[in-house]
């Protein structure tokens, strides 16, 4: 077999064999791949405003609680214009319900 597939590893991860430091998501802290210090997190933001009822993968910048509850300022791409052709992504950032965030 080409490529090496098949082959067996020496079981430590790629992302540990090449840096030689802590996987991405293997932070003391346990926060996730930007380090203990940045507030950014990885999620899953349900309730797109494209409305196409799938969760988009997003990044949650901060946490404020409005009116007694949580929601998070996030970032992530929707579809522009869905149903037309090639109706392109656009970036959108705003404040969410945290009952629409999930971690990932």
């Amino acid at each position: 077999m080409g490529g090496g597939w098949g082959k067996r590893g020496s079981g430590v991860p790629l992302a540990q064999r090449v840096r030689g430091e802590l996987a991405p998501d293997a932070h003391p802290d346990g926060g996730d791949r930007f380090g203990p210090d940045c507030p950014a997190r990885h999620c899953w933001v349900g309730g797109a405003v494209d409305a196409e009822g799938v969760k988009r993968p997003g990044l949650l910048l901060e946490w404020r609680q409005a009116a007694g509850r949580w929601e998070g300022r996030v970032t992530y791409v929707a579809r522009l214009r869905p149903f037309e052709a090639n109706g392109g992504w656009l970036v959108v950032e705003e404040w969410l319900p945290a009952e629409l965030l999930t971690p990932c």
